[in-house]
Formats: structure tokens, sequence, C-alpha cells
């Protein structure tokens, strides 16, 4: 019996794959292709994205980011994840400092929208992971039950329906939005 040894890429050589049309997260050197959501998906992204994005942008909190920015967060072998929306505040990178290849920052805040193919354990399994490297705070953002679950390091899940409203915590204090608004079209 023989087994094949898989070859690990870094994070700059997935960066080149990228403009090869290449889309994937690396996970300890492993490429590991990802696939478009739907529509769906995307448009509650982006309405996400939009909610934040009015609160983040005036009052110069920080950087606002999509998953085709990537987020290095480990080295040799290196991982990259690609989280739907990334919030770093500007205290943990400056907002004068250019970013040309991939977030060496955890962010504050990640948004993870659960994918159509996403079991519940793999999205608890992506917060807490985002968590252990450093992230404030995780939405699960479930459009199948319209629902959000809030993970933040050593505090209980909270579980949220339509009719709650998402707070932003001490990462984004006095944000707030109807989670109801993230499913209306």
């Amino acid at each position: 019996m023989t087994t094949t040894k898989t070859k690990l890429i870094t994070a700059d050589e997935l960066l080149a794959l990228y403009s090869k049309g290449v889309r994937g997260e690396l996970i300890r050197g492993e490429l590991c292709e990802t696939m478009p959501s739907g529509g769906r998906h995307g448009e509650v992204v982006m309405r996400a994205g939009f909610f934040l994005n009015g609160f983040i942008m005036p009052r110069r909190l920080g950087r606002l980011a999509g998953s085709d920015s990537g987020v290095l967060i480990e080295r040799d072998p290196d991982t990259v994840r690609e989280p739907d929306i990334a919030f770093i505040s500007a205290e943990r990178l400056p907002l004068d400092i250019e970013v040309t290849g991939y977030y060496e920052v955890v962010p504050d805040l990640i948004v993870e929208v659960v994918s159509p193919s996403d079991s519940p354990r793999e999205v608890m399994d992506k917060a807490l992971m985002w968590l252990s490297f450093g992230a404030r705070m995780v939405w699960a953002v479930n459009p199948e039950s319209r629902s959000v679950d809030v993970y933040r390091p050593g505090e209980r899940t909270i579980s949220l329906t339509e009719s709650d409203t998402l707070d932003g915590f001490d990462i984004l204090p006095s944000f707030t939005c109807p989670i109801a608004d993230l499913f209306t079209f």
C-alpha cells in the first residue's frame, strides 16, 4: 500500500492561483476550493454588509471586507480563511495602512452566513475557530431559520430570532439592526 502526500501551498501561491480562477481557502497549507453559495446567501451577505458599512464607515471605526479579501491566520503551514464579512477595527489595523495581499490581522467581528450545505456543527466549529485566533465576536447568520447566533469569547452563545435586534456590544457600541431586516428584500 502506498500513500500520497498532499503538496502544501503557501498563502502567496494561493493568491497567485486566484488570478487563474481558482477560489478557495487554505487550511494548514491544503487548498480547499470553495463554490458559490447561491442567491439568497449572497443577498443576506450584502444586506448585513450594507447595515454594517452604514455604521462603520461614517465613524471611521475600521475596515469592512468581504470573502474575496482573505485573512491569513497561521503560517508554516499557512491558513487563509474567507469570512463572508470581516470588520477590523482601526485600533487593530490603522486606516492609513494599505493592504495589498491578505489581511494578517484577525478581524474583531466575523459575519458568516450559513450556506445551504453547512451543518450546524460546521458553523459552530468555524465560529469557535475564529474566536480561538482572536476574533472578538462572530455572527452566524442563518437565512433558512431567519436567525443569528452570536459567539463571543468566554460567553454563552446567544441565539436570536427575526423578532430580535442584533447588537454590536463593545465591538461596535450603539450598533443595532433588527434581524428581520437581514432577510427582508
